[in-house]
């Protein structure tokens, strides 16, 4: 396995640290703590680490209405985003984004996005912004299975083809559009086939196996570092939970059907592999665990005790505000 020992660290604390997050923020949503609804990734750790070990702060990501995970992959602080589910005023967008909206520039990360597929252009847009001007970075947009039907996907993926752009698509293919089982709702057998109308590579992924995510994202992130266009990466994955905290998943999807997407899950698989191959210490795993535990109190402590936004911000920060916002009305 040819992973610098420091990276295989961070992947695994990536991955644990996105499944602690996910389900400390559940627990908080049913307590009533969340600025609204919630989408957990939990099962889907894989996916934005693999990937997001290739990335550095020059490079960009846009993101899905589940994407706390990317968020955490690209370096985003747990107590910030723990805060902006919160709705307080320490929040990453001060708590004005909420679940949905979390972003960080100075990360590379662009944003989460309530729209289905409405963030992949702005990946797109963030490669042709580095080709342009010479920059060596490189755009991922990250979507999932129920937006590789929406329009914008194959208007981004044929200009990104034409122009020849520095962007990975990422498919998170976690088998459900909310309720309705992609079996039902695409006519290929892969996503990843329909890269060949776009003339790019297609490739699809184990999304558990954050070693084949990892070795699939270097050849793509590479191949559009060297100037050789985009690519497409389906990655099939299982998210563990309902579409949203309040969705019951039993009502469409069966319990022997979870329980063999959770014999795969993505983190004892690592944990095994790396065990095997003697390439981390169970203590160290241990300690990593455990420091990520303490993290998550921590977010939720920094959460609690942080203040609500003040109504005078009420205007701030938004593209337009009106001196009296209730001019015109009658």
């Amino acid at each position: 396995m040819d992973i610098p020992p420091d990276k295989l660290a961070w992947m695994y604390t990536t991955m644990y640290r996105i499944r602690r997050f996910e389900e400390t923020m559940l627990e908080q949503t049913f307590k009533g703590k969340s600025m609204g609804v919630t989408h957990s990734s939990d099962g889907q750790e894989a996916g934005p680490t693999g990937i997001c070990a290739h990335l550095t702060d020059k490079d960009w990501i846009s993101s899905t209405h589940r994407g706390h995970g990317h968020c955490i992959a690209k370096g985003l602080d747990a107590k910030r985003m723990m805060a902006e589910i919160f709705g307080k005023a320490t929040g990453q967008c001060k708590g004005k984004g909420g679940s949905m909206h979390i972003a960080d520039f100075t990360k590379g990360m662009l944003g989460a996005n309530a729209i289905v597929g409405a963030g992949i252009p702005l990946a797109v847009g963030a490669a042709l912004t580095a080709k342009y001007k010479g920059y060596d970075s490189v755009g991922v947009a990250f979507f999932g299975d129920g937006a590789n039907g929406q329009g914008v996907l194959h208007e981004s993926m044929n200009l990104a083809s034409v122009w020849k752009l520095p962007v990975v698509f990422a498919c998170e293919n976690n088998h459900y559009a909310e309720a309705t089982p992609v079996e039902y709702a695409v006519a290929v057998g892969d996503i990843a086939d329909r890269a060949q109308s776009y003339s790019m590579p297609g490739v699809t992924v184990d999304g558990m196996d954050a070693f084949a995510v990892y070795d699939a994202a270097g050849e793509a992130i590479a191949r559009a570092r060297r100037g050789e266009g985009p690519s497409l990466i389906e990655l099939k994955t299982y998210r563990y939970h309902g579409h949203f905290h309040a969705d019951e998943p039993h009502k469409y999807r069966s319990k022997e059907e979870e329980d063999s997407w959770h014999a795969r899950d993505a983190i004892r698989n690592f944990e095994t592999r790396v065990a095997e191959q003697a390439l981390m210490s169970q203590d160290r795993l241990t300690a990593i665990r455990k420091e990520i535990d303490q993290e998550m109190l921590d977010a939720v402590e920094f959460a609690e005790n942080s203040p609500m936004p003040h109504l005078d911000e009420l205007y701030s920060d938004v593209y337009v505000s009106y001196s009296n916002p209730l001019q015109g009305l009658r």
